[in-house]
């Protein structure tokens, strides 16, 4: 799933290859993908692209007082194409969902494409005067890389969740999902289950200080990279998500994964644990 970093840099993306285009025909290959009618996606069509941005995972572009919104949920991307058929999709084939002609200044025709790979298909489009009016950007807490030490401790310690799943919760903190929640806590040498509501002062310092750092180098990473090469260059990162089996880089030890409904996380037990197992189960907790 993209989060912040890869948000960010589609959003720099578009406004460097978007913004100030005109666009053309909107094509809308998978219906489903449409949370909203009116205004219609056809209203979009001729209208200048003024602006973009983002709101936690949602990505926007502004198109002359209307806003074209995604999220792209698990399976969703972004893919620019200097010279797009002519004809519009077939719907239902592949996994597109919708594309996005353009007329640029410069004479150009090109279009970007909403993908979305896999069979549970969540990815999600409106057209709107408000973004706030889309349910999931109404519910978002501050942008992570927004809020000052002091409110992310009290943002911490508002809950009693564990640490990961507080982390995660995008009502109190948008933009970080499994990934970089992953690698945050094993740069803050925190275990994904301790209890975000009982955290000491140095353990928030140190974890609000691996959030910046984590997502601020992998912004640093993504912007001005080809949109294609945006999820290669997220996992060139990676010191423990998706590392499952291989040596942890700080410490050597062996990352170890907790598995659970369709999702998983990974950790280094030497760096987070104190060694030791986390139990790979639904309801995990410190084997003692």
């Amino acid at each position: 799933m993209p989060e912040l970093p890869e948000i960010v840099a589609l959003e720099q993306f578009l406004a460097e290859h978007a913004v100030g285009a005109v666009v053309g025909r909107v094509d809308v290959a998978a219906l489903s993908v449409l949370k909203t009618f009116d205004p219609p996606v056809t209203a979009l069509q001729g209208r200048d692209v003024t602006g973009v941005g983002h709101w936690g995972k949602h990505l926007g572009m502004e198109c002359g007082g209307l806003w074209l919104i995604t999220h792209l949920s698990r399976g969703g991307w972004l893919r620019w194409i200097d010279e797009p058929a002519a004809n519009p999709p077939k719907p239902g084939k592949g996994p597109l969902a919708l594309r996005v002609h353009f007329f640029t200044p410069e004479g150009a025709t090109p279009a970007f494409d909403l993908t979305e790979a896999g069979t549970k298909k969540r990815l999600a489009v409106w057209v709107t005067e408000d973004p706030l009016s889309v349910p999931g950007i109404a519910r978002l807490g501050p942008d992570a890389l927004a809020v000052s030490e002091p409110e992310f401790a009290e943002i911490l310690h508002s809950t009693s969740q564990r640490v990961k799943n507080a982390l995660t919760d995008q009502t109190l903190l948008a933009g970080i999902g499994n990934a970089y929640s992953d690698e945050i806590l094993h740069t803050a040498k925190l275990s994904p289950f301790a209890n975000s509501g009982t955290l000491d002062a140095e353990q928030a310092a140190r974890l609000y200080s691996a959030m910046r750092a984590t997502l601020s180098d992998a912004i640093q990473r993504s912007v001005g990279q080809d949109a294609a090469r945006l999820k290669g260059e997220k996992r060139s990162g990676f010191q423990v998500h998706a590392r499952t089996g291989l040596p942890c880089p700080v410490c050597g030890d062996t990352v170890r994964e907790v598995s659970y409904a369709d999702k998983s996380f990974q950790y280094c037990p030497t760096c987070q644990t104190s060694g030791k197992i986390l139990a790979d189960r639904r309801m995990s907790r410190l084997l003692k």
